[in-house]
């Protein structure tokens, strides 16, 4: 095996935990756990990670969560710099991966800003490992050629007004969601009116690849109605397309 990279003091590594699955962790984010001095994760990072990481590692919960009281990002890279400043190396956890919707490449640019040396270990996302273990492929050769992954809110938590739904509804196979479940009507309908059949198949994935995970099935028309009525809720991935319906000889 290759030897593994050394983490420096005054460093901060930008690291993946990915979806929640503890073996789903890359060789480099134990590594890194490993030698980390401090661990700021996310609210959405799978705590049993933590059993990788040295004894006397400070270990600081700084995760945002939409709709509940979170700390500010601003205050979380202020806390990224100073501990670096302070010789520390600084572990920056994030559930999935740090740059698919994560708030990763502020936190990078902040970080190189402040003249803060900055390693990125990327994730699997749950966007593909989480919809894998509910069995479907976010691509595949016969079905669904492309994908587009979106994020269902803006920094302000309203619906995206600067995508393009037409484009998508016509031009992807495959549309895979993160943070949408509140959202997910007024999406459903800009879909449909731009196209998109009111039958395409729907899946909702929540607390993907965990022991709880939930999955269900739906219809872009109906999901709004079935999401409300079934309970399901957040932190949840939602995949729109036919590539679903392998779900069925996958599962």
């Amino acid at each position: 095996m290759s030897k593994l990279p050394i983490f420096e003091s005054g460093a901060v590594w930008l690291v993946g935990a990915g979806p929640g699955d503890p073996g789903l962790l890359t060789l480099h984010a134990v590594n890194a756990l490993k030698q980390a001095d401090v661990i700021i994760y996310d609210a959405l990072v799978n705590v049993e990670v933590l059993e990788w990481a040295r004894p006397d590692a400070e270990q600081i919960k700084l995760g945002k969560r939409g709709g509940m009281p979170s700390p500010k990002q601003a205050e979380i890279t202020a806390k990224l710099i100073g501990f670096a400043q302070a010789g520390k190396r600084v572990l920056r956890l994030k559930g999935g991966d740090p740059y698919m919707f994560g708030r990763g490449g502020e936190e990078a640019l902040a970080l190189a800003a402040a003249n803060i040396p900055v390693r990125v270990i990327p994730g699997i996302t749950a966007g593909i490992g989480g919809l894998a273990y509910a069995g479907i492929p976010v691509t595949h050769r016969d079905i669904n050629q492309s994908v587009t992954f979106l994020t269902g809110h803006d920094h302000r938590g309203l619906t995206p007004g600067r995508i393009d739904w037409a484009a998508i509804a016509k031009g992807s196979g495959m549309i895979v969601m993160y943070m949408a479940v509140k959202h997910i009507g007024e999406i459903a309908t800009a879909l449909i009116a731009a196209g998109r059949p009111a039958d395409d198949p729907v899946t909702v994935v929540k607390n993907a690849t965990m022991p709880d995970m939930q999955v269900l099935e739906t219809t872009l028309e109906n999901a709004a109605r079935d999401i409300a009525k079934s309970g399901i809720g957040s932190p949840a991935i939602i995949s729109i397309g036919r590539g679903n319906l392998l779900r069925k000889d996958l599962t």
